[in-house]
């Protein structure tokens, strides 16, 4: 027995990760690869068995691996985002819920032929989408700020909303007070947020509390956190049923927004245990799944999947952001953009147990009408999100944008001279009079730690796509390249060269995912470029021709470095030791040269 459990736990562990490096090698969405994976280890091959695997465990290791997700997705919410789209957020977890649980529920009344009370019990399931589809959405789509904005407060919002309404609906169905549902669902609705904001609240602030005054070790830090989402968690629930998701949720907001201490690290270890726990939840729950089950779908539960997606989500969203200031593409944006993931597959699982124990008939379709949802909104959305935004034209351009590490006077002059190419450009340094410097010369500048984690709260990112770390210190440059590798694609994040040879040989050594690419040249230093500066050297902007190509350029400009480069349709590039562009007729070249040749 020992050994068949500790196989069964290794196959799941296997399989989990083994579907999203899949996932990830070939483009993919890694839910659905989950889902297949789990669908192929349980009913296909029967390798796996999660009731057997984990016995009355099943379902609490389920509920408390969700609650750490939704912590999770609680520490990306910022409450700045909601100056532009808090009304709409707010209309569409109350308004658009409402609207998208009338509608699913009547779909699956008159589609699927489920009876009134499970109608209503399945739309309560399917009102959620949830953090752990719509955030690599975002991710991979791009879409413009506020858009996604939006969708990222609604997802992790309105997970905990629809397992309060599911539980509400099956307890009034057991009790046989269906007629009472919509005052038991506000009744209830009012205790869960009494429930879960007080708890999520004092959690967040004894976190901070111990945190700031030292109260527990650094190497504590990771499992107290941990220990006060579970425990807040759980009382929650104790408090009012299913309140503890919102509970985890408040809790990963509020400290997410405090500015008392630093919880990167704490982040950090949510994200990556995240990965891990979803691997696991979607590999057991799919594989729960039986051959029966999927036997029980028909035609008319794909039918069922194309209303949701066509009418009732469009629906949804039109109410809720009717007297909105967004744009109508954005709008329809966000109205073909609700996958749903681990959350409904977790109230399904639990609920249809229930359901099935208490001779309710029909209910045995509930758990595979839900999955079917899960992998068809997934496959739909996941494949077809960009070309959605592309067709609403709401995703945002490859990032031409530069944030320049770095205030001083020869940076500056660089930042004038992308502005004046036209791309958007932000220089940042802790010197005061230095930010004055750029300020006075027209160039945006933010005045601060550009390390700091508020970085991305106070600055304006959106059309930012590149780094240059431009400073004299070079660790502070490689820092630099690490903190926003979060942020930027890798193969933009530049650094100065090293200032000094035993350093630069010492770089060499060190892997390129731990620094950035070198600008322009091998031995362009800061020592160097101050040097040149000094002495006169300018910003040279020069479009290449048939008659004055790049050669001509290099016999006219002997000592010139050429820094950047600007292809006919407007892209603009970095030059750098490793990097082979080729300059031709058509191409513009930023490039320092001496005033001499000038």
């Amino acid at each position: 027995m020992t050994e068949k459990f500790f196989l069964g736990l290794v196959g799941v562990i296997v399989a989990g990760i083994s579907a999203q490096w899949l996932a990830w090698r070939l483009k993919f969405p890694s839910i659905l690869l989950l889902l297949i994976f789990g669908i192929v280890a349980g009913p296909v091959t029967g390798l796996i068995n999660p009731d057997e695997l984990l016995g009355e465990l099943l379902f609490p290791v389920v509920s408390l691996s969700v609650a750490i997700i939704l912590f999770e997705g609680g520490l990306s919410l910022k409450f700045s985002d909601l100056k532009a789209t808090g009304s709409v957020v707010h209309r569409l977890i109350t308004t658009g819920a409402l609207v998208s649980w009338f509608g699913a529920a009547a779909a699956a009344h008159y589609i699927l032929g489920f009876d009134l009370p499970l109608a209503v019990l399945l739309g309560a399931i399917l009102v959620v989408t949830g953090p752990t589809v719509i955030i690599p959405l975002l991710m991979h789509v791009r879409p413009s700020e506020k858009v996604a904005s939006v969708l990222k407060w609604e997802g992790i919002l309105i997970d905990p909303i629809g397992a309060v309404l599911a539980v509400l609906v099956y307890e009034a169905i057991l009790a046989g007070q269906f007629h009472a549902v919509p005052e038991l669902a506000i009744q209830g609705i009012i205790y869960t947020l009494y429930a879960g904001i007080g708890i999520g609240a004092a959690a967040a602030f004894f976190l901070v509390l111990m945190l700031k005054y030292y109260w527990v070790p650094d190497f504590l830090h990771n499992p107290v956190a941990l220990l006060l989402v579970v425990c807040s968690f759980s009382i929650s629930n104790l408090l009012q049923p299913e309140s503890g998701f919102l509970a985890v949720t408040v809790m990963g907001a509020l400290l997410s927004n405090q500015k008392s201490v630093a919880i990167k690290h704490i982040i950090e270890f949510k994200e990556n245990l995240r990965v891990l726990l979803i691997a696991i939840l979607f590999i057991l729950l799919a594989a729960r799944l039986s051959t029966d089950d999927l036997k029980l779908l028909t035609l008319g539960s794909f039918a069922f999947l194309v209303v949701l997606i066509a009418v009732v989500r469009p629906l949804s969203v039109l109410v809720s952001t009717f007297f909105s200031r967004l744009k109508w593409r954005e709008r329809g944006f966000i109205a073909f953009i609700a996958p749903r993931g681990i959350v409904a597959a977790a109230v399904a699982s639990v609920f249809a147990i229930r359901m099935v124990e208490a001779g309710y008939p029909q209910a045995e379709k509930l758990l595979p009408v839900t999955f079917m949802v899960i992998i068809g909104t997934v496959l739909f959305y996941g494949l077809g999100a960009s070309a959605i935004s592309r067709g609403f034209k709401v995703a945002q351009a490859r990032p031409q944008g530069f944030f320049l590490l770095g205030a001083h006077s020869w940076a500056v002059t660089i930042a004038e001279a992308i502005k004046d190419a036209g791309y958007k450009v932000i220089v940042t340094d802790t010197n005061p009079s230095s930010v004055f410097f750029a300020r006075m010369r027209g160039v945006s500048a933010y005045y601060g730690n550009g390390l700091s984690e508020r970085i991305f709260m106070d600055v304006d990112m959106e059309g930012i796509g590149r780094l240059l770390a431009l400073t004299p210190n070079d660790g502070i440059n490689s820092l630099a390249v690490l903190r926003f590798n979060e942020v930027f694609d890798r193969s933009e994040l530049y650094q100065l060269a090293p200032r000094k040879k035993e350093e630069r040989a010492e770089t060499k050594e060190v892997p390129k995912h731990l620094r950035g690419r070198f600008l322009f040249g091998a031995d362009i230093n800061y020592d160097y470029l101050s040097m040149r500066f000094a002495s006169g050297a300018v910003l040279k902007k020069s479009r290449l021709t048939e008659e004055f190509d790049f050669e001509a350029f290099k016999e006219r400009y002997k000592t010139a470095i050429p820094l950047f480069l600007i292809d006919e349709e407007g892209d603009i590039f970095v030059f750098t030791p490793e990097t082979a562009l080729r300059p031709r007729p058509g191409h513009t070249l930023i490039s320092l040269v001496d005033r001499a040749e000038e």
